[in-house]
């Protein structure tokens, strides 16, 4: 058996930002991405967002990639907000994400920044979060 601790913060968006993720829908969403993970065997340790967007701290097992975590999350989410018809118009994510590896001696400040989503984006939008997280890691763009 392979033992593997390994925590990554991803954040992904709504299909051209749009504001689908309402506080009303937004719990059910998380609910259910709770749920699912749950079930794929994948570990969230804190999941929430704002409107447009979510962020998730959830620990990469042996057997899985960034990727196919994501993809199980995300693909297995739009199914079932379409099937049970939770938002007013079909819902979309954005195809691009975010992901970062966290250290143990980062885990709870990154915790504490995803648990005050609401007011951290009272005065920040998405893009300016994700530019600022993209400085902060020294992302290298590749096109």
């Amino acid at each position: 058996m392979s033992y593997m601790k390994v925590w990554i913060h991803a954040v992904w968006g709504t299909k051209h930002r749009y504001p689908y993720l309402t506080k009303e829908i937004r719990g059910r969403v998380l609910d259910h991405i709770r749920e699912n993970a749950r079930q794929k065997e994948i570990y969230i340790d804190r999941l929430s967002g704002h409107n447009d967007h979510l962020h998730c701290v959830f620990g990469l097992n042996a057997d899985m990639s960034i990727a196919k975590a994501l993809q199980l999350m995300k693909g297995e989410a739009t199914r079932w907000i379409n099937q049970e018809r939770i938002t007013p118009v079909r819902f979309e994510w954005a195809s691009e994400y975010y992901a970062v590896s966290v250290s143990d001696s980062a885990l709870n400040r990154v915790r504490s920044y995803i648990a005050n989503q609401e007011e951290h984006h009272r005065m920040r939008s998405y893009a300016e979060e994700v530019e600022g997280l993209m400085q902060e890691y020294d992302f290298i763009h590749h096109g």
